[in-house]
């Protein structure tokens, strides 16, 4: 009979705070416009504890601001997003960090989607420029 090691997972600190502020120092160093912050971790049915949205006023503002935040976190943080998409037209990029999304839009794509709108319950921390 063989014995078997039980390895002993210890509980890892929450790294969500310094990941959301690797994703606005990485907006914040292309110029993203109207960051915000919405807390979703007290609505029913949120997939994710944040989302942070932003936009750009052109599809290479979108992708410089995407390429800046996956510097910054994998700098600031080791980490590095699960799940990226959007990256080929730039009028829409979703970043899925699991439990921070990051929505990075155009202007006229925000404005048109009005996800800020969608989730309206959630509280939002505007970051100033």
């Amino acid at each position: 009979m063989t014995k078997q090691k039980k390895t002993i997972r210890k509980k890892s600190k929450d790294t969500t705070p310094a990941l959301l502020e690797a994703i606005i120092a990485g907006m914040q160093d292309v110029k993203a416009r109207d960051i915000n912050v919405l807390d979703l971790r007290e609505l029913q049915n949120a997939m994710s504890d944040y989302f942070v949205v932003c936009h750009g006023t052109s599809n290479t503002q979108v992708q410089a601001i995407a390429g800046s935040i996956e510097k910054e976190t994998k700098k600031q943080c080791a980490d590095e997003p699960w799940h990226i998409e959007g990256t080929k037209n730039a009028k829409w990029i979703l970043m899925d960090y699991i439990n921070v999304v990051v929505h990075i839009f155009d202007e006229e794509a925000r404005q048109f989607y009005g996800l800020e709108d969608l989730w309206a319950d959630a509280p939002v921390e505007q970051i100033r420029d």
